[in-house]
């Protein structure tokens, strides 16, 4: 297969100036995506800021003879994204991809986290995604073979310790990013997300120790040095890339690995109007087994 280019291509990484968003902007850039390098240089949680992530990072893709413009402004902020994506028009003439990269992390107990705390994580989570992707919107469904890739997780499925706060908000970026995908096929427009399995700021060994309450040397391994963040890439530039059919979908990516994350929905049971609360419980293992199971995408609804 040829290289899977982005030549002429206008692209926004958000969050790109460290970690994840780097590595993309960087590749994008590598194969001739001309790319807003968005970054407010935020700490782990989401206060303080910066503009050296950004200025660094397009200052990389430049001397790399790429084309690449940093931006510093915050997705938390409606008029943030504004600005993030009127800095594409204004500099490249358009938008054609949408990575939204850019999150927060603050782990805490349930009991221990303040509605505050839940704020601040969907805020930079779920709408700094719905921010930038509204005021992306107009311009993408106006431009051929564009697409958004958003970023959710895998601790949606709710596996990760101290994680209530970040799960809720990247359970609204993977409900969004189906929701924009069933609208975007009226425009042509694909949306899909990635779960990024990589060692970034986020899961150092000493962000891992506040999630495991575990000491940082517990997660120095050769397991976590798989996960570098450039392995994740990959999985962004192809959904990015036009000749991709997928929208809808979310690739878990990392450690040299891409799988598909998805919705299913068991074969269960149907009665009819004699169903009771005993019913369900005579049948519990028929409603929750899964050997023949339904994937729910967009050409295939509830039933």
């Amino acid at each position: 297969m040829d290289e899977l280019r982005f030549d002429g291509r206008s692209v926004i990484v958000t969050g790109a100036g460290r970690g994840f968003g780097r590595d993309h902007a960087l590749l994008l850039a590598s194969r001739g995506a001309r790319v807003v390098v968005a970054d407010y240089g935020v700490e782990l949680d989401g206060t303080g800021s910066s503009p050296e992530p950004a200025e660094s990072v397009a200052k990389e893709i430049e001397a790399a003879g790429g084309e690449a413009v940093p931006c510093f402004a915050s997705v938390a902020d409606e008029a943030g994204a504004a600005t993030i994506v009127q800095t594409a028009l204004d500099t490249f003439g358009g938008l054609d991809i949408l990575v939204n990269n850019a999150g927060t992390s603050d782990p805490a107990w349930f009991e221990d986290a303040d509605m505050d705390r839940f704020r601040r994580m969907n805020q930079h989570q779920y709408f700094g995604t719905a921010y930038m992707c509204k005021a992306a919107w107009p311009h993408l469904i106006a431009t051929d073979h564009s697409c958004i890739v958003n970023t959710t997780s895998e601790a949606i499925t709710g596996f990760v310790p101290k994680c209530a706060s970040y799960s809720a908000a990247k359970g609204g970026v993977f409900s969004l990013t189906r929701a924009l995908a069933m609208e975007g096929r009226r425009f042509g427009v694909r949306v899909n997300a990635v779960a990024p399995r990589g060692n970034t700021r986020m899961s150092s060994p000493e962000a891992m120790s506040r999630f495991y309450d575990q000491p940082p040397e517990a997660f120095v391994n050769p397991f976590m040095d798989m996960l570098k963040p450039e392995y994740v890439s990959p999985a962004v530039a192809y959904l990015a890339h036009e000749s991709c059919p997928l929208t809808g979908e979310t690739l878990i990516s990392g450690g040299g690995s891409v799988m598909r994350l998805a919705i299913v929905q068991s074969q269960g049971l149907t009665i009819g109007e004699t169903i009771t609360p005993e019913a369900i419980a005579d049948n519990l293992d028929a409603i929750m087994d899964l050997t023949e199971p339904t994937v729910r995408d967009l050409d295939n609804p509830p039933h």
